[in-house]
């Protein structure tokens, strides 16, 4: 019995790495747009989206990945280098992460059939109650896999600076019911009234 179970291993862990070989997406160049708004320095925008970046890309944006880096996505966004920092979500494959943050269709688009108030809110990168889990990703881009590693999760935990972290707690529908932070000024600016 223990020889059988020995015998059939090899030819599962094979399966399995050729699963997982054929589940994530390659690291290839393509063209797309930006998820969701995403904060940049000038040249590096992080996974973690800190508040303390100098402006807001917004969802949208079009998008060229250029090449890949140690945990680095090389883009051109609307014609100006960036570099798509993997700095907290390094349980997801590079490519998987690529097209995260890049995707086929602009953003914007779906956006449009949102009803005012949440296009508002998406577009100066707030939560507001009733949202869906897309529309909070456009407006905060996505929770770190580290400490948020399934999107299914009814809580989603982001930061808006080192010491500075908020959730956001979806109900059974998957629409926002609360936003949650110990400081009531990080949650009035992260909230949409």
């Amino acid at each position: 019995m223990l020889r059988e179970r020995a015998a059939v291993r090899p030819w599962a862990l094979a399966g399995a790495l050729l699963l997982a070989c054929t589940a994530a997406p390659a690291q290839s160049n393509f063209n797309g747009w930006l998820c969701c708004n995403m904060r940049t320095d000038g040249g590096w925008i992080s996974d973690i989206n800190y508040e303390s970046a100098q402006r807001v890309l917004p969802a949208g944006t079009p998008v060229e990945i250029t090449g890949y880096g140690r945990y680095r996505v090389h883009t051109l966004m609307n014609g100006e280098k960036q570099d798509l920092g993997n700095d907290y979500s390094r349980e997801v494959d590079m490519g998987a992460f690529a097209h995260r943050y890049v995707v086929p269709t602009n953003p914007q688009r779906r956006l449009r059939s949102a009803p005012p108030a949440v296009q508002q809110a998406v577009r100066a990168s707030r939560v507001r109650l009733g949202m869906t889990r897309e529309q909070v990703i456009m407006s905060q881009g996505y929770p770190i896999a580290s400490e948020t590693p399934s999107l299914d999760s009814r809580v989603w935990k982001y930061w808006r600076s080192r010491g500075e972290e908020f959730h956001v707690v979806f109900n059974r529908r998957g629409v926002v019911e609360a936003v949650r932070a110990d400081d009531p000024n990080l949650r009035a600016r992260v909230t949409a009234r």
